[in-house]
């Protein structure tokens, strides 16, 4: 029976082109008339049997039946097979060349036409999604030999005599439980995803680097994969526990008229597998991370379904991870996905899952754009005579005024020099009538003023906006001047008094206020709290320092001039000698490196689950530095640490003092 051929494909392309047209916008320099749709494209990759199941007989669940198809046994019968049609199947003996060839290669031209493409790689955990992406040194994926291909395009379309110019930027990040956080520079924290006025998804704050060979790339990018998040499970040594995206931009700027811009974007995703947390064997913070993987890739099916069944609303802000794919699902990219499939039985309802995704996203119909714009453009200096520039006569007057500047040291107004011509007049390539009627104009505008020249191009309705707030304006600088002079007339009447008055004006002026008598309460007691113990011990050796409740001064409201300082309003405040405190910082600080979860729950402040947490941190990124670092813990804050901090440094203390002696 075929999977991949549910329902008339006719109608679903119908549908989901009509979402698609309401999604994608045209830029200014279109015709007008929709994109040509282009189909989400699946290739499928069967990866070999680990060397563990290598030996064994055990018979695969995946059979290729050609370049195209393949088929899978059905569990509930066995007589029976789920035959799947896809772009491209690639067997056990495939070679990350075969791969990147015939599905990743040909989209790579898209992006020197300003348009968007996209590469995920999507299957269950151990099923090879970052080897495909990735590869090794003796076999490079995906990544490696897009990057090489591209910037060896670049370099060729960029050479001289070519009408563009070309420049290409990396962004790397990773989306961990919900984050976006950026591997270029691991300090940012979480960024936030955002959506300009045109439909296109951007990062800000996300770094970018420019690169301008494969050397660069490396430099950049192999630092930043080992701020990757990744873990051990029981079915993977190396587990990806977040969904890396790399983000490469090709900037295109027109060297002649009319000095277009393009902008292409190429994404390459490596999602984390989907797990099943009975036979992983995740705990603690791995339960979470597993979590938050199923989650996004929920919302992706979701999506998924959406677009197929075109729905009006897809949940694309669901998730982080969706709303980052919004262009290559349903939107302005040439998509290609490839999926991961392992041959063992055991993976066989997570194979069986992974080509049900594949099947449904092929029926996904993009529609992609050129990304284009007019922008102005700064041209590089054309050195042309003056002679060639203003006539023989105008050059001629343009020397003389030079050279009377030269000799005269008064400032004159004299013309412009070469050095400051618009850059209207460096168009040496231009039709030589329309060149003079540009620089004609160039002078006619030039001469009426700064205030004149932004009126020209601007609508009759936003000019008499433009024209009444000015008069508003004006009406209020003479407000302010008419103010300024009465208050100038009456400091002059001030000024013209008697100095006698004057006098007693500065003199009853400068008189000080009567002094406010009030009475000043007595201070209140001190009281101090410590055990008999310590009492005796202060009376053996008056010199030790005692750790004693005390009231902390504070200044009252109403101040009253008073010589003692011990008058003012007190509040209880905790001292501690600077030894006892860092021996329970220290206690603290051993208990969290060398704890179980059940010493941790003893402390103050620590329940069940922060105690697993704790322990699962230890395990992943090694021993505390010091008692702070729980901030770096997830669900700790910096406030839950301080009042822990309190609570068990308090309990220490009381164990040390009470105690026998």
């Amino acid at each position: 029976m075929d999977a991949g051929a549910s329902a008339p494909l006719r109608r679903r392309e119908m549908a989901a082109a009509t979402s698609g047209a309401t999604r994608c916008r045209l830029n200014k320099m279109g015709t007008g008339r929709h994109p040509p749709p282009a189909r989400v494209r699946v290739a499928v990759r069967l990866r070999p049997f680990v060397e563990e199941a290598a030996g064994s007989s055990e018979p695969p669940c995946v059979r290729g039946l050609d370049s195209c198809s393949l088929e899978v046994a059905n569990w509930r019968n066995c007589q029976e097979t789920l035959k799947y049609q896809f772009d491209a199947f690639y067997g056990e003996r495939s070679s990350q060349q075969d791969i990147y060839a015939g599905s990743v290669q040909p989209i790579l031209r898209h992006l020197l036409e300003g348009q968007n493409a996209s590469v995920l790689a999507y299957g269950p955990t151990g099923a090879g999604k970052t080897h495909t992406m990735l590869g090794s040194p003796e076999q490079p994926g995906v990544i490696p030999r897009a990057l090489m291909d591209l910037l060896q395009l670049t370099r060729e379309e960029s050479a001289e005599g070519r009408p563009w110019d070309l420049s290409v930027t990396m962004s790397y990040l990773e989306i961990y439980q919900e984050k976006v956080l950026d591997l270029l520079d691991p300090a940012s924290g979480d960024l936030v995803i955002r959506e300009d006025y045109r439909g296109n998804i951007l990062i800000p704050g996300l770094t970018q680097k420019p690169i301008t060979s494969f050397a660069d790339f490396e430099r950049h990018f192999l630092p930043a994969s080992g701020n990757r998040t990744v873990g051990a499970t029981r079915l993977n040594q190396r587990s990806s526990r977040s969904h890396a995206v790399l983000l490469v931009k090709v900037d295109q700027r027109e060297r002649l008229a009319p000095f277009r811009q393009r902008e292409g974007k190429l994404y390459l995703i490596d999602l984390a597998g989907s797990e099943d947390n009975r036979r992983t064997g995740n705990q603690g913070i791995r339960l979470k991370e597993s979590g938050a993987i199923n989650a996004s890739l929920f919302v992706l099916g979701k999506v998924v379904d959406a677009l197929n069944k075109g729905l009006p609303r897809v949940p694309y802000r669901d998730s982080k991870l969706t709303r980052l794919l919004q262009d290559s699902l349903g939107g302005s990219a040439h998509s290609i996905l490839i999926a991961n499939i392992a041959p063992e039985r055991r993976f066989y309802l997570d194979t069986v899952s992974a080509l049900n995704f594949a099947a449904r996203s092929k029926e996904v119909i993009n529609r992609p754009f050129t990304n284009e714009s007019l922008q102005p453009h700064a041209l590089a200096p054309i050195k042309l005579s003056q002679k060639e520039l203003l006539g023989p006569s105008k050059a001629k007057k343009a020397r003389g005024s030079e050279e009377k500047e030269i000799v005269s040291p008064e400032p004159t107004a004299a013309p412009a020099p070469a050095s400051q011509l618009s850059p209207l007049q460096k168009l040496s390539n231009m039709d030589p009538a329309m060149l003079e009627r540009l620089l004609h104009l160039d002078r006619l505008l030039g001469s009426q003023g700064s205030h004149g020249t932004p009126l020209l191009s601007t609508p009759r309705r936003e000019r008499m906006e433009l024209l009444k707030t000015v008069e508003q304006k004006d009406l209020e600088i003479e407000r302010l001047k008419m103010k300024q002079k009465e208050l100038e007339a009456k400091m002059k009447t001030q000024e013209a008094l008697d100095p006698k008055e004057k006098e007693n004006c500065t003199i009853t002026m400068l008189r000080p206020l009567p002094r406010r008598i009030g009475t000043v309460a007595k201070p209140l007691k001190k009281a101090v709290v410590m055990p008999l113990q310590l009492f005796q011990e202060q009376a053996a050796s008056p010199d030790t320092q005692i750790h004693i409740l005390k009231k902390k001064s504070q200044k009252r409201k109403l101040e009253v001039q008073t010589s003692e300082p011990e008058k003012d309003k007190e509040e209880w405040n905790l001292e501690l000698s600077p030894e006892l405190l860092a021996q329970g910082r220290q206690k603290i600080l051993d208990l969290l490196n060398k704890g179980s979860a059940r010493d941790l729950r003893g402390l103050q402040r620590i329940g069940q689950k922060k105690a697993q947490l704790i322990v699962g941190w230890r395990e992943l990124h090694g021993p505390f530095g010091q008692v702070e670092d729980l901030e770096r813990v997830e669900g700790i804050t910096g406030k839950q640490v301080e009042s822990f901090l309190k609570a068990n440094i308090l309990s220490l203390v009381a164990g040390q003092d009470c105690g026998p002696s």
